[in-house]
């Protein structure tokens, strides 16, 4: 197999991360991930749309979006992106039916991103779900996820070279606890980062990119100090290496 290869194909002139965004560097791929949760008390969340801790398919299955404003999205249409039952990349285009709902053909063990494609904005949440279980949500208004959740694709690694969080608050005196997590296969979440933000932005750079390996699980979560009500959002970007091509 050929071996990956991070050197510039178009000269030194040009920053190497705007030369991976431009498609310049093979087997290389530009990376970001945004999350918000608009409503964290004192208990730990996941930074994403829907609230609470995340929680994963157990197995690959296959998913339904159903909007919430029902008929009325009738015609709507995106598409979700996630991966197969190998950890492989996988995505499928939706249409909303005549009763606002779509149920995919492709099973999903992992979903991580949704968008609307077309001309027409729902009016309602369109949540994502198995079994009585969202796995994403396009909220109305956003048109996308907002979630800081990824799986990496098997045959990859992600390299994080930093994240970002951000807080909101409604009272003065709260700190937001806020961790990047890690869960490698068939292993458990660790901490990575931890860091307290009091309203405003806190950058952590990794000068040293954070390798992240195939087929683990990443997410945000944060907990507030106080018994009040705080918005998050968080992201974390990079760059994505195919290990053998």
């Amino acid at each position: 197999m050929a071996q990956v290869s991070s050197i510039t194909r178009v000269g030194t002139s040009e920053p190497f991360e705007l030369q991976v965004a431009r498609g310049q560097i093979g087997w290389h791929t530009a990376f970001f991930k945004y999350g918000y949760n608009p409503l964290i008390v004192n208990a730990n969340e996941t930074i994403w749309d829907v609230g609470g801790i995340y929680a994963y398919p157990g197995s690959a299955v296959a998913m339904t979006a159903t909007s919430a404003s029902g008929a009325t999205d009738s015609g709507v249409t995106g598409i979700i992106f996630g991966l197969d039952t190998d950890y492989k990349e996988v995505s499928e285009d939706f249409t909303l039916d005549g009763s606002g709902t779509y149920t995919t053909t492709q099973t999903f063990l992992r979903v991580f991103r949704a968008y609307i494609t077309g001309s027409t904005a729902p009016a309602g949440n369109i949540n994502i779900a198995n079994g009585g279980t969202t796995y994403a949500r396009i909220t109305a208004g956003e048109n996308q996820t907002l979630m800081a959740v990824y799986t990496v694709p098997a045959g990859k690694t992600l390299y994080i070279t930093q994240g970002v969080a951000t807080h909101g608050t409604d009272t003065s005196g709260a700190f937001m606890t806020v961790r990047f997590m890690v869960r490698n296969q068939s292993s458990v979440f660790r901490t990575a980062v931890k860091v307290d933000i009091i309203g405003g932005e806190i950058l952590f750079p990794f000068n040293s990119p954070l390798k992240i390996t195939e087929k683990s699980d990443i997410e945000v979560r944060a907990i507030c100090s106080k018994n009040q009500n705080n918005a998050v959002g968080a992201t974390f970007e990079g760059i994505i290496i195919e290990e053998t091509v």
